[in-house]
């Protein structure tokens, strides 16, 4: 039994539509605007976190927002 590295048709479709929406959501800022967007918005709802209190999702929230951080660096270092 052999085991192909090629993707099918349906996941290269899925990869095509995925990039369409990045370069979509791309189209209005730079990846670094981005970043400054997502780290501005992490902020404040940092700060509100400590009016309104416990937040047992926190660290689901944190790990979201760590890895679209590193989702949009690594974007920027593919564009250098």
């Amino acid at each position: 039994m052999t085991t192909s590295t090629h993707m099918t048709e349906s996941e290269d479709s899925v990869c095509l539509a995925y990039g369409r929406q990045v370069k979509e959501l791309l189209n209005g800022c730079s990846p670094s605007e981005m970043l400054q967007d997502l780290w501005a918005i992490y902020s404040d709802s940092m700060a509100f976190q400590q009016e309104a209190g416990r937040n047992p999702r926190i660290s689901d929230t944190f790990m979201t927002f760590r890895e679209l951080v590193f989702f949009f660096q690594r974007i920027e270092g593919t564009k250098q």
